[in-house]
């Protein structure tokens, strides 16, 4: 199967002619017993910036991207830094110190992001390990929070052999080594078609049941795949059309076991920003309120700054967690291996369910069903006795093996 369109993050124009430095082979060495540590909570609101900015020396001021809690310079090439990677690797240590502290405080990661559309590693012969090596060396010297694995080789995928993934697998776990959970960030940023199970050979359902549990979040570029894909919230979340199968949001979750906090939604920031697939900010933000309603939290990616800006952002969380609340970090929610994807033929309960039932501290509460799907605090009768959902579940019945369901008291 092969993409009718170029699914990239960066198109080959926006690196046309890329600033290039090469990647030196140093660590860092740290005194002291101090170790570093991320912040991998979620939503994740992230921004790539590619983009050159008139008077630019190296990040802009925190209150520019106010919003986001992730920023991703690209690009980490095999071959140096190009653009606003190399810029930062420019900037003299105590500048960068001083603008990762800044941003530290901020609650914003820098990351940087790897590969993009201008290299195709498992084509182009790159050693999986070595490279990943030599990426994870240049994180730590540069003091970054983390890389972004921006593999866009579409003729390796597409071949279906089993060698993308396998590339990406080792890849990953190399540089999970190198960068330790909890320490360092590891996300990827897959084309969203990568998750439909046309794939044969598994594409990214594999990577992610090889390496997932070595990748904080994805993401997912719902973009640059056909002028009407992912451009309805239906389409968006639940129901993606017959050409990419089983790839929206809530089928990535429920098809290929992705949890729905490491799915994060990619859009770009304007029409000139990509292709095709392009939403507008007030009506992504409706399909972000809608997703969080079902127990979604994984957050929104934007290509790229400053095209998408605090203004974008804000706008975009404005019905779900917004800029400024208290709840606007939020936290990543606990997941289960049955969720699933909200469609017409299943119901969603609040919190509070109108239905039904017996008396006592029971009275007007529901009885648990099967095809409906349940946000965390929702109460339900069953088998005589009132219940409590800790998380967003499907299918999950009361006492079951998951857990989800609490007992407070007999009806």
């Amino acid at each position: 199967m092969k993409f009718s369109t170029v699914p990239s993050i960066a198109t080959a124009a926006a690196l046309a002619a890329p600033f290039v430095s090469a990647i030196p082979l140093r660590e860092v060495h740290t005194s002291g017993n101090v170790e570093r540590r991320v912040n991998t909570a979620g939503p994740h609101w992230v921004a790539y910036w590619d983009a050159w900015l008139s008077g630019e020396n190296g990040p802009p001021a925190t209150s520019t991207v106010s919003g986001y809690n992730n920023l991703i310079l690209a690009f980490l090439l095999s071959t140096g830094t190009a653009d606003q990677a190399q810029e930062w690797q420019s900037l003299d240590a105590s500048t960068r110190s001083s603008t990762h502290s800044a941003y530290s405080a901020a609650g914003i990661n820098i990351l940087v992001s790897a590969f993009g559309s201008t290299e195709n590693p498992t084509s182009s012969g790159f050693d999986a390990a070595g490279t990943a090596n030599t990426m994870a060396t240049w994180v730590k010297t540069y003091g970054v929070d983390g890389i972004d694995v921006d593999y866009e080789d579409l003729a390796a995928m597409n071949k279906q052999d089993g060698s993308a993934e396998t590339w990406l697998a080792t890849f990953t776990n190399t540089l999970r080594s190198a960068l330790p959970s909890g320490q360092y960030i590891i996300t990827h940023a897959p084309v969203a078609p990568w998750f439909s199970p046309i794939y044969t050979s598994g594409a990214y359902i594999k990577v992610h049941s090889t390496v997932g549990s070595s990748i904080d979040w994805y993401n997912v570029q719902f973009y640059n795949q056909g002028t009407t894909e992912y451009t309805t919230c239906s389409g968006l979340l639940t129901a993606s059309s017959s050409s990419w199968p089983k790839s929206s949001v809530f089928e990535i979750n429920s098809n290929a076991g992705v949890p729905l906090d490491k799915i994060v939604i990619g859009k770009p920031g304007t029409t000139a920003d990509a292709s095709n697939g392009y939403v507008d900010p007030s009506t992504l933000a409706g399909c972000v309120s809608q997703a969080k309603t079902s127990g979604w939290t994984g957050g929104v990616m934007v290509w790229q700054f400053p095209h998408a800006d605090a203004s974008w952002i804000a706008t975009v969380r404005a019905s779900s967690w917004p800029v400024g609340s208290t709840s606007s970090g939020g936290g990543s929610a606990t997941t289960t291996t049955k969720a699933a994807a909200t469609t017409s033929t299943t119901s969603v309960a609040a919190a509070t369910t109108s239905a039904t039932s017996s008396s006592g501290s029971c009275s007007g509460v529901a009885t648990w069903s099967a095809t409906t799907s349940y946000n965390g605090g929702s109460q339900v009768t069953y088998n005589g006795s009132l219940w409590t959902n800790s998380w967003w579940s499907y299918d999950d019945i009361p006492g079951g093996a998951t857990g989800v369901w609490v007992k407070d008291s007999s009806c």
